[in-house]
């Protein structure tokens, strides 16, 4: 995604701060990630976007990710994958645990296999569905075996809550401790020789520690602002603020290219929200371009589908749903049903609540959304999320790319709204399809069934920003919103 011209007030500011970091080269890297001090005590399954980072320093899985959110080797150093697509061999690195004793195959089977029970219930525990078998086959050679081919299974394996860990310790590459005091989380890189690669007798002056903290978003970026923080992570179109990017700051404000589900889900289904085509008036009532328009935002993408039409089968999508009629002819038709359920139930005026997150974004949204359906006969009020309103945020980036993981968002068990057990059971039967095309076939059908649902109102792509100063190298703006801790403590590449 792309910016547009920035105030000249804000270019000014965000130039000079920009030229250097101040704490200069030899200081800690002040980082700071969007979130609440409380997240960085998150230690279960269901990891915040601080816990995500710093879990991902500290435990590093079978592989990982690099800046760019390419897969690279971890406690693995090499894998192979079977013809068939069902079996990856790892071979683990020369490496050991705090206590010295070193990591085996027995270890990570153990820790791999605690994990998969624990994450039951969440859809990172749907998406690795397809395992079906982990074993050590040597002490030094881990097996997983899947129930049909995925392709971007590795990718899965790199998420930070598949980070392995031993009575609760992981191996690095990072070593956390937390000052108290200052409500921040230091980090430290491992020697090369820790982390199962040759020594090098210069690593120590080449390596830089992090400071981390967790703020709250306006907090955030006036720290960036005054010069106290040397990168922003995790912002969101919450927090979005409403500027313009220009060429003296380029580069200061970095959106990652992400996919994954950005909308509102559906918490009710009485009253006017009875009917799935009384829920899709709402969503046709929506002109998704003009909905993000305020933000500035150049190159993002809206959909008004829940999966990608790339991932599903070639030709089963138009590009947008209503292909072929105008915003006004959509807001007629919207118009009229909400008009005849209103004549049909007696009600004098339709009200619905609607769950968002604060923030300047979530009011540019609101506003967007109470225009689009005021002129329908809707009014909105705005709520918080958990409040109980009828109609919710959800903002997910995508953990890989494959339809199976949207379908998984709105799976029943996960309880985020409205959903369809059918569509929950063909997901299901595709877990042991082997044909590549019979398995598009049945993904393809699942998400026309959860479109008929009207179970959400799809917007469009995820927004992820950060606030990169100039000095900072090994960070790049990736499709996955995770930006790895570790290589900012190195080098640049």
């Amino acid at each position: 995604m792309q910016l547009r011209p920035l105030p000249v007030t804000w270019l000014m500011g965000l130039s000079v701060l920009g030229a250097c970091s101040p704490f200069g080269a030899d200081g800690p890297l002040e980082v700071a990630i969007v979130g609440n001090p409380s997240d960085f005590s998150d230690d279960g399954v269901r990891l915040s976007p601080v816990a995500q980072h710093l879990r991902g320093a500290s435990r590093e899985g079978l592989v990982g990710l690099d800046p760019s959110g390419q897969i690279v080797p971890a406690l693995a150093e090499r894998w192979i994958v079977t013809d068939d697509g069902m079996s990856y061999i790892f071979r683990l690195r020369e490496r050991s645990w705090p206590d010295g004793e070193p990591i085996s195959a027995n270890d990570v089977r153990d820790a791999t296999l605690e994990l998969l029970d624990r994450l039951e219930g969440t859809s990172l525990g749907l998406d690795l569905a397809k395992v079906t078998e982990v074993r050590a086959m040597t002490e030094k050679v881990v097996e997983l075996r899947l129930s049909s081919p995925m392709p971007e299974f590795l990718r899965l394996l790199a998420q930070p809550e598949l980070g392995i860990a031993k009575s609760g310790s992981g191996a690095g590459p990072m070593v956390i401790s937390l000052d108290e005091d200052e409500a921040l989380v230091r980090l430290s890189a491992l020697a090369p020789e820790d982390r199962g690669l040759p020594g090098r007798e210069d690593w120590e002056e080449s390596s830089r520690s992090l400071a981390v903290r967790a703020l709250p978003p306006d907090v955030a970026i006036d720290a960036f602002a005054q010069g106290d923080i040397d990168l922003l992570l995790n912002g969101s179109i919450s927090s979005f603020p409403r500027i313009e990017l220009g060429p003296l700051s380029r580069g200061t404000i970095q959106v990652d290219p992400t996919r994954g589900v950005f909308g509102l889900v559906f918490r009710s289904d009485t009253g006017l929200l009875a009917e799935p085509a009384r829920r899709e008036a709402l969503s046709m009532a929506l002109d998704r371009e003009a909905l993000i328009e305020p933000f500035g935002l150049g190159g993002w993408q809206p959909s008004s589908w829940i999966v990608p039409p790339a991932l599903l089968e070639d030709d089963a999508l138009e590009p947008t749903r209503w292909e072929g009629l105008s915003i006004e002819e959509r807001r007629a038709i919207a118009a009229a049903r909400i008009e005849d359920w209103r004549a049909e139930s007696g009600e004098e005026q339709v009200v619905l609540r609607v769950g968002l997150p604060p923030g300047p974004g979530s009011d540019l949204l609101f506003d967007g959304l109470s225009r689009a359906w005021s002129g329908v006969g809707v009014q909105a009020v705005r709520a918080l999320p958990g409040e109980g309103a009828e109609l919710e945020w959800r903002d997910r980036v995508a953990r890989y790319s494959s339809p199976r993981w949207y379908l998984n968002q709105f799976n029943c068990e996960l309880e985020v709204g409205l959903c369809s057990q059918d569509v929950d059971q063909m997901v299901v039967a595709s877990l042991t399809m082997t044909d590549v095309q019979e398995k598009r076939r049945v993904l393809t059908e699942a998400h026309a069934e959860l479109v008929r649902a009207e179970v959400f109102i799809p917007f469009g792509a995820p927004v992820r920003w950060s606030l990169v100063r100039g000095s900072i190298s090994n960070y790049q703006p990736n499709p996955w919103g995770l930006h790895p801790l570790f290589p900012l403590s190195g080098p640049p590449n």
